[in-house]
């Protein structure tokens, strides 16, 4: 009876060390489980994507003087000064205080003339200068402001991508203006940039 308790007894505590040991290794199956599928759905929850990437360099935009700006021949009074407007389409009027006068011997007369070129078709901004200044070379100036432009502003080049810019302005004589020949040693600076 003794050998056969003690075999009861044995068979159950082997059976309860077996059982123990199969929860065991089903917990270990089963966290082994959640890793390996929780790693795999966050896997599914990512996704990528790629574009392209690209870059168009245009044609510069370039300006250059084909005429230079010339008011031509002006008369003045001792006593009055006055003023004459050139336009973009190079006509002259008088104005200010009347001192002014335009011979019939005009000499040259001329607004200032630009080629542009660059990207055809597309559009850009004008910048013209403020003032400047005119020298005869002895003291004696004369100032320009008032500065136009046709087109006005805003140009657009042609499918050819060239457009010609015109610029009149208004230049200021003072009363008994010394006579000779007055030139401005800088220049006109006249600016364009793409829109």
């Amino acid at each position: 009876m003794d050998i056969l308790y003690s075999n009861t007894q044995t068979f159950l505590t082997n059976s309860k060390t077996k059982t123990n040991k199969m929860k065991n290794i089903s917990k270990v199956i089963i966290a082994a489980a959640v890793v390996v599928f929780g790693s795999t759905s966050n896997t599914f929850a990512q996704a990528s994507a790629t574009a392209s990437c690209a870059a168009t360099i245009i044609t510069p935009i370039s300006i250059s003087k084909t005429v230079d700006m010339n008011f031509g021949n002006i008369a003045v009074a001792a006593a009055t000064s006055g003023t004459v407007v050139l336009s973009t389409a190079s006509a002259r009027t008088t104005g200010g205080a009347g001192g002014v006068t335009l011979p019939s011997t005009t000499g040259t007369v001329a607004a200032a003339q630009f080629s542009i070129a660059g990207q055809a078709s597309y559009t850009y901004a004008i910048t013209l200068p403020t003032n400047a200044s005119l020298s005869d070379g002895s003291g004696h100036t004369m100032t320009v402001s008032s500065f136009t432009s046709n087109p006005s502003a805003t140009g657009t080049l042609s499918s050819g991508g060239t457009q010609t810019l015109y610029v009149g302005a208004t230049i200021s004589v003072a009363a008994a203006q010394a006579a000779g020949s007055y030139t401005n040693a800088t220049g006109v600076p006249v600016t364009v940039n793409y829109n």
